[in-house]
């Protein structure tokens, strides 16, 4: 096993990784940009090494900086959790031209799965059912319409590298082709540093069905079964469940062989996700492989009760898989809900700021997986997801149920979270009957004009509390200035031991 693992990343996944580490007895070291110097991930692991400016460009996206602090550090892995440098094949690569193992698929098929043409083609001719369309890229406009009148409007342009929803485009007709793909490739360039698009047959309100494979290097390959992750904005998840409400077994069954199939298809070893959009009449059709671990990895552990990063450690450091397909049985329900900073009744608009009070969630069947505390900061240079909660249950109605009365209890005061939407949704006749897709939050989701009476009271009461938070600045400006620089660890009750970099 691994003498020492730095995670290249911040906030719930970085802590979500160091516990792992913890439960595996291996050394952790964090590396955080100067806006995470007072992060949760920080204290909670073994070492801790600034990496640069608060931009990610300089900070948790840059290769060289990340392994010079592994080598500093004599760490002989790296876990880059998700997003940043999770899925990009160079920093594989430059990982094992340093002699550090990479957790995570090698640079083969992350290269494959990465752009989603090459993806497709692979999918093709392993018999993995696709979207129609047009599975090279698009060069030729004239060519491109031709393919685009005989599959049929509406189509979805795509950015062959990246996600996210970004370099993506609905196309109702051939008028509207050329300002498009001009606008979605540039879009591309800005965001990936690529602009090669397809497209695709568009699915109108499909549901998005991924399943979970772990795969070792010696050949064997499992799925943990389906999550349902229809509910989301702008093609970004916002709730994840497993099982999903519309699967039985057969139909499970041969979603899992699929993924298998698209996973042996590439010579995938690690832990990865394999997405797919299911019509009307139960067909799927493969969307994209995610090439790492994924931020709703929580609901397939709840109903599984294997410890996905776990596997995934193992499996990077030459282990076989710990179970068979056999083992797997999925058991009761999950949900989870990505918290997030931003205001549902301002059209999701980003929040940021300094976090006032934090009432979290517990009780039978919850989890929360956070980063958000009392001081913490929420900056705009980063990811808006600060916290997930998930809630288990012997059934779907007992984890929904679960769900509302945690949401109920959770508070996050000074900034504007996501959480009334959260409450909106898991009420909603259309959720609870299983009754949506991807088109839910467009179609359905009306905020009311202001917040509910509750979040009135949490602004009021984050005012009220203003006068203790301006002495709890005071307590930490005071602790800043101790000669002792060990306090982070010293205050969060862990030993003295730790170097701080």
């Amino acid at each position: 096993m691994f003498k020492k693992i730095l995670v290249a990343n911040r906030s719930e996944i970085a802590l979500r990784l160091a516990r792992a580490c913890r439960e595996m007895e291996i050394p952790s070291v964090a590396v955080f940009s100067e806006a995470d110097r007072e992060s949760l991930h920080v204290r909670a692991m073994d070492e801790a090494y600034s990496i640069g400016a608060p931009p990610s460009t300089e900070s948790y996206l840059n290769i060289t900086k990340i392994i010079e602090t592994a080598l500093r550090a004599g760490a002989d892995a790296i876990h880059p959790g998700y997003g940043f440098l999770a899925e990009n094949p160079e920093f594989v690569k430059a990982c094992g031209r340093n002699g550090i193992t990479f957790i995570g698929p090698s640079a083969a098929p992350m290269s494959v799965m990465g752009n989603k043409i090459l993806a497709r083609k692979a999918m093709e001719e392993a018999g993995v059912p696709v979207v129609p369309g047009v599975t090279g890229e698009i060069k030729d406009l004239r060519k491109a319409s031709a393919i685009a009148e005989e599959i049929g409007y509406p189509v979805m342009l795509k950015a062959a590298c990246g996600g996210g929803g970004k370099g993506m485009r609905i196309v109702n007709s051939s008028s509207e082709l050329e300002t498009a793909i001009s606008q979605a490739s540039g879009e591309a360039l800005s965001a990936f540093g690529d602009g090669s698009l397809y497209f695709e047959k568009l699915l109108v309100n499909p549901r998005h069905i991924e399943i979970q494979i772990l795969a070792d290097k010696f050949g064997n390959i499992v799925h943990l079964g389906e999550r349902e992750c229809s509910i989301q904005r702008r093609h970004q998840k916002l709730i994840e469940e497993s099982p999903s409400p519309i699967v039985d077994d057969d139909f499970r069954k041969k979603m899992g062989e699929a993924a298998v199939a698209a996973a042996r298809a590439t010579g995938y070893n690690s832990v990865g996700t394999v997405e797919f959009l299911v019509d009307d009449e139960r067909n799927f059709f493969f969307l994209e492989m995610n090439t790492r671990l994924q931020v709703e990895h929580p609901v397939t552990e709840m109903v599984t009760g294997v410890d996905i990063v776990k596997e995934q450690i193992r499996i990077a450091a030459d282990k076989p898989l710990s179970l068979k397909q056999e083992h797997v049985e999925v058991r009761g329900a999950a949900i989870e809900c990505r918290i997030c900073t931003e205001d549902p009744y301002n059209n999701f608009y980003p929040s940021a700021g300094t976090v006032y009070r934090v009432i979290e969630p517990g009780g039978p069947g919850v989890r929360l997986d956070s980063s958000c505390f009392p001081s913490g900061e929420v900056s705009l240079y980063y990811d808006s997801l600060i916290a997930k909660l998930i809630t288990w249950g012997s059934d779907r109605n007992e984890a929904i149920m679960r769900m509302r009365r945690a949401l109920s209890e959770y508070r996050i005061l000074g900034i504007k979270t996501n959480i009334p939407f959260h409450q909106h949704v898991l009420r909603d006749p259309l959720f609870i009957d299983g009754n949506f897709n991807t088109g839910y939050v467009s179609e359905h989701y009306r905020p009311a004009a202001g917040p509910e009476l509750a979040e009135l009271i949490s602004v009021i009461t984050a005012s009220i509390l203003e006068n203790d938070q301006q002495k709890f600045r005071l307590d930490r400006i005071s602790e800043s200035q101790s000669t002792d620089r060990a306090s982070a660890w010293k205050t969060s009750g862990r030993p003295v031991r730790h170097r701080f970099g």
